[in-house]
């Protein structure tokens, strides 16, 4: 974390200076560091995304379900991620609108879950007849 942080804390500063002088260099600069830190994740990414697997193995969910909701996690940080940048380079209608992407793609992916629940839970109530 501390050099996630430390990191974060240069990069600021360097955009903060840039500004002044070579705006698109300090965008450059600034997408650059949100993708290494991004890298310096992955591998933890990785772990958090086999120790869900193995939990619903454990637990005999199936497994496209759980892949689903991971493609969902991954759609909203990835959708966050391309948001923020977006607001760095002062383009927040752009933001606006990978936002809006995310949250409609998120929507479609959710759907079969949600009917599979909502099936599980009309399969707990008695029918009328």
């Amino acid at each position: 974390m501390l050099q996630i942080v430390g990191l974060g804390l240069i990069a600021t500063f360097l955009v903060t200076i840039l500004n002044e002088h070579k705006s698109n260099i300090s965008l450059l600069l600034t997408v650059f560091v949100g993708t290494v830190i991004f890298l310096f994740l992955i591998d933890r990414i990785q772990d958090i995304f086999r120790m869900v697997q193995t939990l619903a193995n454990e637990a005999h969910v199936q497994t496209v379900y759980v892949e689903t909701i991971l493609k969902i996690i991954g759609i909203a940080y990835i959708a966050e991620f391309g948001a923020q940048i977006s607001k760095d380079a002062g383009q927040g209608a752009i933001a606006g609108k990978i936002e809006l992407g995310g949250k409609i793609l998120i929507l479609a992916m959710a759907i079969p879950i949600l009917t599979a629940l909502i099936e599980t839970i009309l399969s707990f109530l008695p029918m009328k007849g």
